[in-house]
């Protein structure tokens, strides 16, 4: 594949989101190999700046961009139109340090590129594929970089009030950003808008420039886009945080609640692991094992539940604690008298149903299977159980721990696992369980 730039200028102008100040920002081609690049013709010399991983600044609510005394803010969203759109070469004049916000979605720089008119140069376009997996989290934020032929983003959008959660799954391309990504808008809190201003930021702010939330009201002038808007957004930004690593990517990146900081941070690492694939440093591990053999991550309640569709009373996993290779994980589910089946199971005696000790495997091995295939829009639907064995009553204080095993699978559609759950080592329950992996749509 061959690299891109664009045949002739294209110039916008706005209103800056962060600064308030008028801006406008052109568009000039570029020869192969320099990259996106972005001038100040402002200052004194006209000084370029390179989006780079290096060179980031500010992570406050937008990517900003530092080298010297030489600044660029709120860079993502051209950078995700460009990245998005397959533009490798560009010179991006400002005449301010910040692009003007426009709608707050990409959707007028994609018709920026359009108007300027791409075309294909000379020189092979260079890729980089993800080698092994790579993690960042904080929190209950988590970003997940695992090897895929391509780029595609599986994001998960959570607000702390709990008002709103949405899931979206692309591959991403010139054809899926123009229309599924690049009109999604940014969007704000109406309760952050006023510390926001206390920090010198959304000065340029308007109804008209971003969505503004107020509890489960849309306040902006234009309703949602898209009824899972914000998460595209959020894909959005992902994508024009990638910029950075100044080189397409092929990798699946699975988020949770990501965000400009965590973003940046994920970039960094993979910049790293490109870095030491370079210099001869890094070898593939020997283990015949998958992605998730390379690395030891835990899941905690909340990654689990942004996978799995459980919800209380019927959550049978509290926490992963290991994945052995590419088939089997060990997970953990903290047995407490305040379960809601032991007032009749059995009152003056309480037991926990042997049926539930079978679901939390089942669970762990569906949960299993979706991690492994990198299909987390779908759901593992239990099928059926054989060799099911009870050994010993499981009671309030216990921590069940539970061991599963994919032993058979077939296209990456029906799978089969052995389960076992274990107190203080001693195997109380096992079986053999089936189960079928389907779209939320199916």
């Amino acid at each position: 594949m061959k690299q891109h730039t664009i045949s002739r200028e294209s110039t916008i102008s706005g209103i800056s989101l962060h600064t308030g100040k008028p801006s406008t920002m052109t568009l000039k081609p570029a020869s192969a190999n320099t990259g996106i690049v972005f001038r100040r013709v402002d200052l004194i010399g006209k000084p370029d700046l390179i989006p780079s991983v290096d060179n980031v600044g500010e992570l406050v609510r937008s990517t900003s961009l530092a080298s010297g005394n030489v600044t660029v803010c709120t860079v993502e969203h051209i950078l995700s139109a460009l990245y998005g759109m397959g533009i490798d070469n560009a010179i991006v004049e400002l005449n301010e340090e910040e692009p003007p916000i426009l709608d707050g979605s990409a959707k007028h720089f994609v018709n920026l590129i359009l108007r300027a008119e791409k075309v294909e140069q000379d020189a092979e376009r260079k890729v980089f594929p993800l080698k092994y997996p790579i993690t960042v989290s904080s929190g209950n934020r988590s970003m997940v970089a695992l090897p895929y032929d391509g780029l595609k983003i599986s994001a998960t959008f959570v607000d702390d009030r709990g008002l709103y959660t949405q899931h979206l799954s692309i591959d991403v391309n010139a054809e899926s950003f123009m229309s599924e990504i690049a009109p999604a808008r940014t969007f704000v809190n109406y309760e952050d808008i006023e510390p926001l201003l206390k920090l010198g930021k959304a000065r340029g702010g308007t109804m008209d420039s971003a969505v503004v939330i107020n509890g489960d009201q849309i306040l902006s002038n234009e309703p949602l886009r898209f009824r899972d808007e914000f998460v595209r957004h959020k894909i959005l930004d992902i994508i024009g945080d990638l910029a950075l690593l100044r080189i397409p990517l092929k990798a699946h990146v699975i988020a949770v609640r990501p965000g400009h900081a965590m973003n940046a941070e994920l970039a960094k690492e993979i910049c790293s692991q490109k870095k030491l694939i370079e210099s001869g440093k890094f070898s593939t591990p020997t283990s015949p094992a998958g992605p998730l053999a390379t690395k030891n991550v835990e899941f905690d309640i909340t990654r689990i539940m942004n996978l799995l569709p459980h919800r209380y009373p019927f959550v049978m996993i509290d926490r992963v604690i290991e994945f052995i290779g590419e088939q089997e994980m060990r997970a953990l589910k903290n047995v407490t008298f305040n379960e809601p089946y032991f007032a009749g199971h059995f009152p003056g005696q309480p037991v926990m149903p042997g049926v539930l000790q079978l679901e939390a495997m089942a669970q762990a091995a569906g949960l299993l299977m979706l991690i492994r295939t990198n299909m987390g829009s779908q759901v593992a639907y239990f099928m059926s159980c054989d060799k099911v064995k009870f050994r010993q009553a499981v009671t309030p204080g216990d921590q069940l721990e539970i061991y599963v095993k994919l032993i058979k699978q077939r296209s990456n559609k029906i799978g089969l696992a052995e389960g076992q759950c274990k107190v203080n080592g001693k195997v109380v329950s096992s079986a053999q369980l089936m189960f079928m992996m389907l779209s939320n749509r199916e």
